[in-house]
C-alpha cells in the first residue's frame, strides 16, 4: 500500500521587519499601509487594532505570486523614517 504524501504550504519560521506607514485621519481612524507590498492597506479605530488588521492583510496579499517575488528579494540592513517640518 502507497502512502500518500500530504501537501501543505510552506510556511516560514523566520520572522521579518516590514516597514509600515501609520497616520490618523481626521475623522480618528488609524490608517495603516506597508509600501512594500501592492495592495497592502488597512485601518483601525486603535493603533492596536490597525497593527493588528495589517498583520492579516500581509498575509492575504502574501498570496499574490508579485507580493511574494517583493517579500523573498526584501533584505533591508536599516529602515529610517523622518518627518520634517516646512
Amino acid at each position: 500500500m502507497k502512502k500518500r504524501a500530504l501537501h501543505t504550504k510552506r510556511h516560514s519560521s523566520a520572522s521579518r521587519s516590514l516597514p509600515v506607514i501609520i497616520e490618523r485621519d481626521e475623522g480618528g481612524m488609524y490608517v495603516v499601509e506597508c509600501p512594500l507590498l501592492s495592495g497592502c492597506y488597512t485601518q483601525g479605530k486603535t493603533l492596536d487594532e490597525a497593527l493588528r488588521n495589517i498583520q492579516e492583510v500581509i498575509t492575504l496579499v502574501c498570496e499574490e505570486k508579485e507580493n511574494r517575488a517583493v517579500l523573498r528579494d526584501y533584505l533591508p540592513r536599516e529602515i529610517s523614517f523622518h518627518t520634517i517640518t516646512i
